[in-house]
């Protein structure tokens, strides 16, 4: 079995912390961030407000497991203002996402991933008017879900912020302890 350290460093994560998912604090000051659709996404998507739910939901759903695996993904910019690279860095951490979903199926079955700015699976999603086509593989975001970033980051010892002209992106497995000792121990 791969270990979790292995899986991350294939995905190219930059860094990443556990915490228990008690230590969450969960916030509609970060789900008001949504609903003026600062990102684009909100209600246009299966992985994003309101289609997954209030934040009280969202705070239910993750609390049904003990540990979250916060992760980051660091990407250099030709300057602050580089929208290019913002961009083609966000494909590339949602690629690094799938890589540790499609990695850790197969180790454990009880679990779900969280990622940045809702899912992308689909170039034109079926809400509201179907169900989601892959509802297994879609990953929805962690301020969707009314996380503060930043202070997660801070729980987890992470950075949220990583230098000058870089982007720093995240991401989430959340699981039980008993499986992430699975991947852990290997």
């Amino acid at each position: 079995m791969e270990s979790l350290q292995n899986i991350l460093d294939k995905a190219g994560v930059f860094q990443y912390g556990i915490i228990n998912t008690k230590d969450i604090n969960f916030s509609q000051e970060v789900r008001k961030m949504c609903e003026v659709n600062t990102c684009r996404q909100y209600g246009k998507t299966w992985a994003c407000p309101p289609a997954i739910g209030t934040v009280e939901e969202c705070k239910d759903r993750i609390c049904n497991y003990d540990k979250m695996v916060l992760f980051s993904g660091k990407y250099d910019l030709e300057d602050s203002f580089d929208y290019e690279g913002m961009t083609e860095g966000m494909k590339k951490f949602k690629q690094s996402s799938r890589l540790i979903d499609n990695a850790v199926k197969p180790l454990i079955k009880d679990y779900f991933m969280l990622s940045n700015e809702g899912c992308d699976l689909c170039d034109k999603c079926t809400y509201p008017d179907a169900p989601c086509r892959f509802p297994d593989r879609a990953h929805g975001s962690l301020e969707g879900y009314g996380i503060f970033v930043s202070e997660i980051a801070k729980t987890a010892g992470i950075n949220y912020i990583n230098g000058a002209n870089t982007v720093t992106y995240f991401g989430a497995l959340i699981c039980n302890s008993s499986d992430l000792e699975k991947i852990l121990e290997n």
